[in-house]
């Protein structure tokens, strides 16, 4: 018998919604399920960024607001039921140091980043229990699983894990899965304040990874694609780093220390 892609993934026709969607990352997630013959739906704060996206729906809402996401999502279900793959990608960081940090940039983004995250995620999974079917894959970051700055950002993306792995053991048993992906530096059009500040910033960055780049945003895509369909249909409650060996250990201090 001759299988295709399409029966390793059997994601064709499926219902996808991805957050974040206007972003780099999640042009990438766009691209990656529709080539899979998935439908799929975007969410963004910005209508203006999905206005040039090929999608079925475009919902528009604040991750900082509850009440907007709620009527957002509820309103989404009841039009069109609960997706089959959910996508939580969208993300904000700019408090990059412990100095950099006070109480309202905490605030906002563990608002952003993990509360928010969970206003879309939990009513999807309601409705999805009731199918008794569904796939969610949060984009966390490698900062869950060490510190590499960011802390505001960290501790959420950290709440990510801890919260998926609480889907994953109460909500299996509905034919529910939760997964993570962690990625490393990602060359998105985010990285292009910092370039403009250091162009040479780069250079500084990539002794750090032992495959000496960073990672693109479809290779992120294609992790999330995976984790999503059926091929993984046996993993849930996961983490998986996507971080060009950053968190495999510590490059930089093998070469300036042991092999110097």
């Amino acid at each position: 018998m001759n299988l295709t892609l399409d029966d390793f993934l059997q994601l064709k026709e499926r219902q996808v919604l991805i957050t974040g969607a206007g972003g780099g990352i999640g042009r990438a997630l766009i691209s990656a399920f529709t080539a899979a013959g998935a439908i799929v739906s975007g969410a963004d704060q910005d209508r203006h960024c999905l206005e040039d996206l090929q999608l079925r729906h475009r919902l528009v809402f604040d991750l900082a607001n509850r009440q907007e996401i709620e009527d957002v999502i509820k309103g989404f279900i009841n039009d069109h039921g609960a997706p089959d793959v959910l996508i939580n990608n969208a993300g904000f960081t700019r408090g990059e140091t412990l100095d950099q940090v006070n109480s309202d940039t905490w605030e906002r983004e563990v608002a952003i980043n993990l509360n928010g995250a969970f206003h879309v995620t939990a009513p999807i999974v309601d409705a999805m229990c009731k199918r008794n079917s569904g796939s969610i894959v949060f984009i966390s970051s490698v900062n869950a699983l060490g510190h590499f700055g960011n802390p505001a950002y960290s501790a959420a993306k950290a709440g990510l894990i801890s919260y998926v792995k609480a889907l994953a053991v109460e909500r299996g048993r509905y034919g529910v899965r939760a997964n993570a992906i962690c990625p490393g530096s990602v060359r998105t059009p985010a990285w292009d304040h910092r370039l403009k500040r250091q162009p040479d910033l780069l250079t500084k960055v990539l002794p750090h990874y032992p495959l000496g780049r960073l990672v693109t945003p479809e290779q992120v895509a294609s992790a999330a694609l995976f984790l999503a369909s059926e091929a993984g249909s046996g993993i849930t409650g996961t983490a998986l780093a996507v971080d060009a060996g950053l968190t495999a250990g510590n490059l930089r201090f093998i070469n300036d220390v042991l092999a110097g």
